[in-house]
């Protein structure tokens, strides 16, 4: 079972709806459109209809098992003086004094970009359940990165 938030539930319900009303409807006319083309063997309208609408019903069946399998997190149910999921962190680094600022969130709402990690990530995970001040260890390649967490703050 995955945890969303409320927001990124309703944007892939929204994504899910959308590929089923208006995108697939559109493959299968342009394949029917293809396919009344003649010859299949030599037709490349039809097989990139085909590889279209197998990629469109790919997506329609992943988002159908995520959300089926998802429940939305009720974020004033959290814990809020220990990291946990949608809380933002701030922790410093302790090899390099370096400060970093990460919301810890599903596998399926990472984005690096936003400043988002997946509670399943080797920095996401040794910071679960930590509290301000404690020290998070985890494994890297080239040894143990030790973070001290600074903050925790929900949205």
């Amino acid at each position: 079972m995955e945890y969303l938030s409320k927001q990124r539930y309703d944007e892939l319900a929204a994504e899910l709806n959308h590929l089923i009303n208006e995108v697939y409807p559109k493959v299968t006319e342009d394949l029917a459109e293809a396919s009344a083309q003649g010859d299949r063997s030599d037709n490349a309208g039809y097989r990139e209809a085909r590889r279209i609408q197998g990629k469109t019903i790919s997506r329609i069946r992943f988002l159908q098992k995520i959300l089926e399998h998802s429940r939305v997190i009720d974020a004033n149910a959290l814990p809020k003086d220990r990291v946990s999921l949608l809380s933002k962190v701030e922790f410093t680094n302790l090899a390099t004094n370096t400060r970093m600022t990460f919301e810890i969130v599903s596998p399926h709402e990472m984005d690096l970009e936003a400043g988002k990690i997946s509670l399943k990530s080797p920095i996401g995970a040794a910071l679960m359940g930590k509290k301000v001040g404690e020290i998070a260890e985890t494994s890297i390649p080239s040894g143990t990165l030790r973070l001290r967490i600074e903050s925790i703050t929900f949205e």
